[in-house]
């Protein structure tokens, strides 16, 4: 059978799979070896385990666990809350101050917890009550935090950054860097539309913030600024070149942990436990989706799938951009389906030749596509951070919440549109603190 045949068979076959409600990793293994026992007979079924076991036999993919336990040490704590009344008092008297406050402390429990649910739910527990109070619109009200949570995956340190390091053998803090300007760039445009909509619905008194003492505004920094300490030690650790992106990852979550059991009297062993076991199962699920994607990526490359399919889009005589848009398609309808981590390791082998080929940069390419799979997050008819939105905001209905995001998503193709008129935004920093990446 034609390569290029046989990749649309197993293109349907994995839909079809995925579609049955199977769990992605193990979707990926009865495919692969589906395919192989075809194709290769029973004995290639010999080389499954010791390809899933040699793809994990990574030392980068200790900082997996290490930034996941980080993120759920912060995430089990006050601290989102408390993260989001300190901007909330200190940004009073910016215009639109409450909503600002609320994209910010997105942000910034994204970089501290690396998990769009865990934003969305922290964050969301306090600004959507409270800004449907100041008469907020619903639809901004719920869309803002929908949106500004899936800036977990691209503001640094990112689990989803790391997997495409790994799956694609790139640095790791190159990627985080690349994701920084981008990921503030995605800020500003939330908070522009956020305040411009209040506007346009008529919500000026929403946008007028209160007064807070000056007692008000430094009571909480305490109970904030050593969480920010730590991501900034993170950070420094890893672009100064102290350490590894492992061996920081395993010191940031020692010191979270340690700062949510100091700060926030965490010493209750249940919760610890509880914060632990969930840490673990995430941990353990992403493991287990990267050693079968391992095995996947096997079987394409075995039947010569990966490389005719890279050979023929290198026939094809179009230019460059067109060729983007319609990796970026793609990518669009992965992401409507499939987690970002699934959507990686698969599409990795089969666009990083073509990427390369056609000139573009791997670093802001996964700043592109990373924003993908954040479109992917609010987009119906999986849109994760949607339900969870509407879990802690049941009186709201999911329409509604839907409708207040969706120019949020017009805020992410803007941003994809501006980084492919200037892919400096992603490649800048990294370069500058880094040096020229060696092609």
């Amino acid at each position: 059978m034609d390569p290029l045949v046989l990749g649309l068979v197993v293109a349907a076959a994995t839909i079809f799979v995925l579609f049955s409600g199977i769990s992605v990793a193990n979707g990926l293994l009865v495919v692969s070896g589906f395919f192989l026992i075809v194709f290769d007979g029973f004995r290639s079924l010999e080389l499954m385990p010791e390809i899933l076991f040699g793809k994990l036999n990574n030392f980068a993919l200790l900082s997996i666990p290490m930034f996941i336990l980080m993120g759920a040490a912060i995430a089990s704590t006050r601290a989102g809350a408390d993260l989001y009344e300190a901007l909330d008092r200190w940004l009073t008297r910016v215009p639109g101050g409450l909503v600002v406050s609320n994209l910010g402390a997105c942000a910034l429990f994204a970089a501290m917890s690396g998990s769009s649910p865990a934003t969305c739910a922290a964050i969301g527990k306090m600004g959507i009550p409270e800004m449907r109070k100041r008469n907020f619109p619903d639809g901004v009200a719920t869309g803002s935090i929908a949106a500004g949570g899936t800036l977990g995956i691209l503001i640094p340190p990112s689990i989803t950054m790391i997997v495409y390091g790994i799956a694609t053998e790139t640095s790791i803090g190159r990627l985080f860097l690349a994701g920084v300007i981008p990921g503030l760039l995605l800020v500003g445009l939330f908070m522009a539309w956020s305040i411009y909509a209040t506007w346009r619905a008529g919500g000026i008194d929403a946008l007028s913030g209160r007064t807070f003492t000056w007692a008000q505004k430094f009571e909480v920094l305490p109970r904030v600024i050593p969480f920010l300490l730590v991501i900034l030690g993170v950070l420094y650790a890893l672009y100064g070149g102290v350490a590894t992106p492992s061996e920081t990852a395993a010191v940031g979550a020692l010191m979270c942990l340690g700062l949510a059991i100091v700060i926030y009297k965490m010493t209750d062993v249940t919760r610890v436990w509880v914060m632990l076991r969930d840490a673990t199962k995430e941990s353990v699920m992403i493991l287990f989706i990267i050693g079968a994607a391992g095995v996947f990526s096997y079987m394409l490359s075995s039947l010569f799938i990966t490389q005719s399919i890279a050979e023929w889009i290198g026939t094809l005589d179009v230019n460059r951009w067109v060729l983007m848009l319609y990796v970026n398609i793609f990518l669009l309808v992965a992401g409507f389906f499939l987690p970002p981590v699934a959507v990686i390791l698969m599409a990795a082998p089969i666009l990083m030749p073509i990427i390369l080929g056609a000139g573009f940069d791997p670093y802001w390419f996964a700043v592109v596509l990373t924003i993908n799979m954040e479109i992917g997050l609010i987009s119906p008819p999986v849109g994760l951070n949607l339900y969870v939105i509407n879990g802690i905001a049941p009186e709201i209905p999911l329409k509604t919440i839907l409708k207040g995001s969706l120019p949020y998503v017009g805020c992410m193709v803007v941003a994809i549109i501006i980084l492919c008129v200037f892919p400096g935004l992603a490649t800048w920093l990294p370069d500058m603190l880094m040096g020229t990446a060696v092609s």
